[in-house]
């Protein structure tokens, strides 16, 4: 029994959180497009870790971390960009510029999305490496 309600739960709610996000991501480019945002990648992986937005503005490789929630109401979707998923994007980046041979200043932005409220929040400078 419980492995069939599990099944109901990843068929019914699983596809709608791979939607939400993937519309969120969505919303995110295309704001970060009307700043004036060069895109370089989308959903970059290297082992386990990935990059959602990886973009240049002006002279800075942004990092950019995408959350998006159906609403508020258990934290803003930036709360929850917590520390180990800031290590990882650190560690992420670090990789990225690794392989593609850049010499650029690194910014960690977070990009969050409220659907409910078609709300987009833009955070740079959202953390920093070596920052506890």
């Amino acid at each position: 029994m419980a492995k069939l309600i599990l099944a109901l739960i990843k068929t019914k709610f699983v596809p709608k959180t791979i939607e939400i996000g993937k519309n969120g991501e969505e919303q995110a480019v295309s704001f970060l497009k009307t700043l004036g945002y060069q895109i370089l990648d989308l959903n970059w992986r290297v082992k386990h870790l990935e990059i959602d937005i990886i973009a240049q503005d002006s002279k800075e490789l942004v990092i950019a971390e995408v959350k998006t929630r159906a609403s508020d109401f258990f934290g803003t979707p930036e709360s929850f960009v917590n520390k180990d998923k800031q290590s990882k994007l650190i560690r992420a980046a670090h990789e990225y510029i690794i392989q593609n041979n850049l010499d650029l200043e690194v910014r960690f932005d977070i990009v969050s999305v409220t659907t409910s409220t078609k709300k987009v929040h833009h955070i740079k400078n959202a953390f920093y490496v070596g920052l506890k």
